[in-house]
């Protein structure tokens, strides 16, 4: 069962803050926010890539060697970022949900910001933010940010339900994405779980609106997303305007280069643009963010 149909359309987007093909879908996202505009609700749900009853591996080294091959190979599909290193295979997604969670109660801005700084953990630092402390550190210097609020918040019973919920509503898969086909390299049937159940793929979209919904999941372009959106309610997309660089690097603070050829037009990188490399292409902070970026706080330590 899904949520029944709201009058205002809503597009849930069923993410973990340390999945890779999440990672790889900011770009097309970014656009379709902007497309979107104010005229839906944007709501994220945390689905818990890494849950708690996740068996330990026998043999973290040998996995770690394997899950970073498997992020290298998506970062092929995808072209985002992969860490030059990765140190080992996040935990749990629990904690950076929480994290993620709480920053919404401070407003979408600050929301946007700390849930990139958590999937830059693992695929721009190596270090994924598994536990509290890390996902709270990796969240510090976010502009707008009351990092004690947040602390509270993360902590509080409010937000463990809000991300118990997103868990419970990415177990109930519409049938639609039951029996996925299609020759992409992600095409998003939704995945089986250790009860016999089923969570989405991800990630997955689904929109919802008075008239029904529609689900689009997996790694997508942008324009099959745009259309499950414009079958379902027509005219809602404006297209987007590419943005001026340093206008983009002003909005976002951080910038692949998947999303500045996707988002901007004009020379680049902009002035002061920060340069972070990684093992999959380089990672673009606006000056200010890049004075408080773990990564280009390391970066400037090592003398790069």
């Amino acid at each position: 069962m899904t949520r029944p149909p709201t009058a205002v359309p809503e597009v849930v987007e069923y993410t973990d803050p340390l999945c890779p093909w999440a990672w790889g879908s900011e770009p097309v996202f970014k656009k379709l926010r902007a497309a979107l505009g104010d005229r839906v609700r944007w709501r994220r749900a945390y689905a818990i890539l890494f849950d708690h009853d996740d068996d330990p591996a026998p043999d973290p080294a040998a996995e770690t060697a394997w899950y970073a091959r498997y992020v290298e190979e998506i970062s092929g599909h995808t072209g985002a970022p992969r860490a030059v290193r990765l140190n080992r295979v996040a935990a749990s997604s629990w904690p950076a949900s929480l994290v993620a969670k709480a920053a919404e109660l401070q407003g979408a801005d600050v929301a946007e910001r700390v849930l990139r700084r958590l999937r830059e953990t693992v695929f721009v630092l190596g270090e994924p933010a598994d536990t509290i402390a890390l996902a709270l550190s990796a969240a510090r210097g976010v502009p707008g940010l009351d990092p004690r609020r947040l602390t509270a918040d993360a902590a509080s019973a409010d937000v463990l339900e809000r991300v118990r919920a997103d868990h419970a509503e990415a177990r109930r898969p519409v049938p639609e994405v039951l029996s996925v086909q299609g020759g992409l390299p992600h095409p998003g049937k939704a995945k089986e779980t250790a009860d016999g159940g089923h969570r989405y793929a991800l990630p997955t979209l689904l929109v919802r609106a008075p008239a029904g919904y529609r689900a689009a999941p997996g790694w997508r372009p942008f324009e099959a997303y745009a259309a499950a959106v414009d079958e379902l309610c027509p005219g809602l997309l404006k297209a987007p305007g590419p943005l001026l660089p340093a206008e983009a690097l002003e909005r976002h603070r951080s910038l692949t280069e998947p999303e500045r050829h996707l988002l901007t037009e004009g020379a680049w990188p902009p002035p002061r643009a920060v340069r972070v490399d990684t093992g999959n292409g380089p990672v673009w902070l606006h000056p200010q963010e890049a004075a408080v970026h773990p990564a280009a706080v390391l970066q400037t330590d090592a003398g790069l």
